[in-house]
This record gives C-alpha cells, structure tokens and sequence, in this order.
C-alpha cells in the first residue's frame, strides 16, 4: 500500500462518513504573526475550533502540508522531518469520543491494514488540583474497540517509573496527554479552550532490541520512551473544557481534532522504524546512490542521504508553495536559505561532485507530488530557478569558509571552544552561517565561544545602529502630530510591501520629517506601477477602516517569536515596545504612534528609487 493510498483511503474514509474534504492550507499562514510557517494540521482550523462557522460544515477532513523548522537540527535520525503530512479530520461540535475512537482504530486495523496487537494508546491522567478528572470515558472505549478485534486492553497507570505491565492503554500527566494553544493547563489563560487527548502508538517490537541500544537503556520502556521501539502515529484531541478566571468548565460545544502523520503511519505499514525508507523517499534516495555511488543500506552513516532527502522536499514545497518563499537573509526566506545550505554541505559528506545536484532531486520530488500538490509542477520553473541560483551561490562560501574553518580548529581538539572572533570572521566575511559553524565543530567535539559570539554581535549591531543615524539624521525629527502620523503609516507600508511586493522585504532605515517620511527597504529591483497603486491602496484601505494601533512591553525574545518586525541592523534592549495595528502590522518600535489609522486621512507615494546595492526608497506623504 502506499503512502499516497494511505492518504486517499483516508480521505475517503471520512468522506463516508459525512466529512467535507477541504485541501491543504498554504504552509505560510495568513493572518497569523505568532509563527513562520503552518506547523501543524490543527493552525489552519484554530478560528472554527475557537466558535467560527466552517463553510464547509461541522465534519471536515484533509491532509495539511507542514514545516516544523525547529527540528532542522534533529534531521539525520531514522524519524525526524522538517516537512511532513498531517492526516486531520475534525468535528466542530458534532461528533465526540464515542464516535472518533473507533472510526480511527477502523481506519487504522481495517483500511490500512495495521496489526491491532502492535498498537498501543495513551489517555489524560486528570489533575484533581484543577478539578479535572481522568479520562476515563476514552479508555474505556479504547478498550471495547480492542476487545472487538479479540484483544484484553488493560489500563497503566504510570508507566514512566514502572514501565509496560503488560498494558495497551496508558495514563499520562498533562504534558503528554491535553492540548491548548497555551500549552499544559497551568498555563491557559482565562477564554482559552483545550482538553485532553490519546495518542497512538505502533510498537517495532521488542525484538529489534532498540530500547536495549539506546541511551534509555537503564530506564522503563514505555510508549512514551524516546528509545525508537514505539513511533505515535495519530492523536485525537477532544477540546471539551475552557479555561474561567478560578476554575475550567465544560464547553457547549465539544470539538474533536485528530492529527496522524502520514509519513509515520507510512513507516508502520511497512513495519520499518526508518522513516526514510518508505516510497515518498525511495527514488530520493535512489537518485543520492545513483550520484554518489554509495549504498544508503550499507552506508554506516545514514545522516547525510537523510538530511539531503528531507531538506531538498522542504525547499521544493517552500519554494512552490503559492505563497512561495524564496531564499534569501530574513525570517521565512532564510529557513529556506539554510535548509538548502545544509542540504549541499552534506553533499559534501557524501563527495557529491555533479555540477547542479539539487535540481536532479527536485525533479522526482515535483513528479512524486504532481497529482497531489498540483501546486508544484505549476511553479516547478521558479523551484529549479531559485536551486540553481543558490547552489551557485553558496558554492565559493562554502569552500573558503570551510578551509578558513579548518585552519581554525587545526590546533583545537574535543572539548576546546572555538573563539568568537573566528566565528563572526566567518559569518561576516565568509558569510558562513553561524549555526552551521556550531554543527561542524560539535561534530568534531568542539563548541563555539556562545557569550563571545553574543558580545560580536552587539558590537556589530552598534555599528550598524551609528551608520543608519547618520545616513537617517535621527530617524524622526521631532515627536509633532504630523511626524507621529507619518511615523505610523510607515508601519503600514511596511506590512503592505511585504504583502504586495515580497514577504522577505525587512525595513534598512527611515527618515521622518513633519512634510513626509522616507523608508528604505530590501529589494533588488524597481517597484513596478501597479505594485505602487496597489501598496498605496491596501494602506489606504487600512486607514478607511479606522484599526485601533495598540501597544504592548514584553521580552525582546518574546516579541521576536510572536512574530514582530524589527529593523534589519538594529540593536534592542532586553525588553521593547511591540505596536500592533489590529491584525495587520506588528512590530518593535520605540513610538510615538496614533491612537488610530483614521488620523491618518490618505496615503500618497511620491517617489521610488534605488538608493544603494539591493535597497530601495520610497517617499510618501499624508494628505
């Protein structure tokens, strides 16, 4: 069976079932700050889990492609992907437990075929702190479902200290086992939905001795157990509770959320606790033999054909996205800038010689997906446009900056730490990413200087700082009306640009005097006519629809994961000002702002020119 049968039973399956199929959201997700990319099945549906009508009714299905860039880093082992698939079907007040638990295990035994004695499953614990009780109703239903397919489910309590004990359901505290947007119970705000969850595991089995070959060797295995011996495969959220001022209540309407990762349920049919091997990859990996003459299979390091085959699918789907993102220095363009430059330094490890490698791989991974996600073959041209360019460009980084990284480390040995000098040499005359820097000398038992890196990078951001107040002459004039006008609108010609024109687009500085402001911005080329009518109108919508301009102090850290903008070069104190225009424009700033984007009366671009290397600049009025 295949992975893309796997995922058309499933839609179907649910489709049988009343369920609306609805396609894949984009992976760069509209209307919300607080991240890059759409990591999961659930962030598209968050408005109508929260009480919005869906469309397309109360039972909805489909498969959600997702980028989670915080795992670029643990790619390499045989489970791990930065892009994958999440099977979801949801009820928006419908259905309930009764109904969720036996359609999946169904789905699971009797459409795709798994063993039901290899899975295994996990229900909420309960907090009687917070007056919620045990699930006890799920488990109780998981175990009628295994005792229809002749099998004695018997519930564990606490198998993290006393391991299987010949257990199929188990209870796990809320860290494990309840959803919110807010995380573990304590940390729900008053109005915040969630509730607890099962998730589903398939057991490699005991034989494989993977459990007995890992670090966790001297512990329990248990379903949660990190050991590899058992893989989740779906989850069922049931959002039944909401967060009061004192307490948590039950909801009127009661939601479920399932998510299964179809790679993962893959790797289960075939039984083999490497992800890599299912089909999805299989002509990857082929094309990676074929071009290295090396044997995945045989090969004692498996990391390098793992990472290639991941990131290279990331990039296609990134790139051919219809929001598509493109490499380049700045938030969502850069994940895919390092997850290609990852991508060709582990080519490297593999001796990869053939002039344009990248494109070779694309190809099969556009044609695997064609049917599919349509959307790729229809920007299959800029995919390979935007590969090429990129391996051209970081070729020559990549071989000086690793020679000049070699004569670093020459005299170091394990446990040395590398000094921050060489690593910001490399990063800012070699253009040598810093974390990649990190990965290769942890490789060799090294570390970078961490402080010292921070402490070069303050100096960095102060020069930078002085250079832009002197070209600016202050950034603002004065703190006047008109100014304070004209320094709100630049916030909103901020958003519009990277709306309108590019999503990488970060602003490199900014004039504002009481007759008009002046904004210079990322971008290689001139701004086309309509692209200006359009910017203008988009602001100019903006401001008609009178969006109140709020203000918020938090951690910097914390501002920049909300997703705020922040001026490219600039240095900021540990805590900053976040100005947010509705659910339009959020960013750092030190103000002064409008109350609201009526005051602003209508915006007028006057001029757009070049005013350096990649910059350009735009000046506009009020009227």
């Amino acid at each position: 069976m295949t992975t893309d049968s796997i995922r058309s039973s499933y839609l179907n399956f649910y489709k049988t079932r009343d369920h609306a199929i609805v396609p894949s959201a984009s992976l760069v997700p509209e209307n919300d700050p607080t991240t890059l990319f759409t990591g999961s099945g659930m962030q598209p549906m968050i408005p109508y889990l929260l009480g919005a009508k869906h469309p397309e009714g109360t039972r909805i299905v489909d498969s959600q492609k997702c980028i989670r860039a915080q795992d670029i880093e643990e790619v390499g082992d045989n489970r791990h992907t930065t892009f994958f698939e999440m099977l979801g079907n949801w009820s928006l007040g419908d259905y309930f437990k009764k109904e969720q638990i036996p359609w999946i295990f169904k789905f699971l035994t009797g459409e795709i075929g798994l063993d039901p004695d290899r899975l295994y499953v996990t229900c909420f614990r309960g907090n009687s702190a917070i007056n919620i009780q045990k699930d006890e109703e799920s488990a109780k239903i998981w175990q009628e479902v295994f005792a229809e397919a002749s099998l004695n489910a018997k519930i564990v309590d606490h198998p993290e200290t006393r391991g299987m004990q010949n257990g199929r359901v188990f209870y796990y505290d809320e860290t494990k086992n309840w959803w919110s947007r807010s995380g573990a119970p304590s940390h729900m705000p008053a109005g915040e939905p969630g509730g607890p969850d099962s998730e589903m595991f398939w057991d490699f089995g005991e034989k494989r001795g993977l459990h007995e070959r890992s670090t966790f060797k001297n512990t329990p295995c248990h379903v949660n157990c990190d050991c590899g011996r058992f893989l989740e495969i779906g989850n069922s959220v049931f959002m039944e509770y909401i967060k009061t001022d004192t307490d948590f209540e039950k909801l009127t309407l009661q939601n479920v959320d399932f998510g299964g990762g179809l790679e993962r349920i893959s790797a289960a049919r075939v039984d083999n606790p490497d992800i890599f091997t299912i089909d999805l990859f299989s002509g990857v990996i082929a094309r990676i033999e074929e071009i290295t003459k090396q044997s995945y299979k045989d090969a004692k390091d498996k990391k390098p054909f793992r990472v290639i085959a991941d990131h290279l699918r990331a990039v296609v789907f990134l790139i051919g996205d219809e929001r598509g993102v493109n490499p380049s220095n700045t938030d969502r363009g850069y994940i895919v800038r390092r997850l290609l430059r990852r991508a060709i330094r582990f080519g490297r490890h593999l001796n990869i010689q053939e002039r344009q490698w990248l494109n070779g791989i694309a190809e099969i991974i556009v044609s695997l997906y064609k049917e599919s996600y349509p959307e790729l073959t229809k920007h299959a041209s800029r995919i390979y446009d935007e590969l090429m360019l990129e391996e051209e460009r970081f070729k020559s980084t990549l071989e000086k900056g690793l020679k000049k990284l070699s004569e670093y480390t020459a005299k170091l040995v394990a446990g040395d730490l590398l000094p921050s000098s060489a690593v910001f040499e490399l990063y800012s005359t070699y253009g040598f990413p810093i974390e990649m820097t990190r990965e290769i000398v942890k490789e060799r038992g090294i570390a970078i200087d961490e402080v010292g890196v921070g402490e070069e990078f303050k100096k960095h951001q102060e020069i930078s700082r002085n250079a832009a107040l002197g070209k600016f002459k202050g950034g603002l004039a004065d703190n006047t009306e008109k100014t304070t006008r004209l320094h709100t609108a630049t916030h909103l010609l901020n958003e519009a640009l990277r709306i309108i024109v590019d999503p990488n687009i970060r602003q490199r500085g900014s004039n504002i005097r009481e007759e008009r402001l002046r904004f210079d911005f990322n971008l290689n080329r001139k701004l086309a006519d309509d692209e200006i009518k359009k910017v203008e109108g988009l602001i100019n919508e903006k401001i008609a629809a009178k969006i109140p301009v709020t203000k918020l102090e938090m951690p910097l850290e914390e501002a920049l994961e909300t997703g705020a903008q922040s001026e490219f070069g600039a240095r900021y104190p540990k805590r900053v000002t976040v100005y947010s225009i509705g659910n339009f424009s959020k960013e750092i700033c030190g103000g002064p702002h409008v109350a609201n984007t009526s005051e602003l009366r209508q915006f007028k671009i006057t001029k757009e020119e070049s005013c350096g290397a990649g910059v350009r600049r735009i000046k506009a009025i009020l009227i």
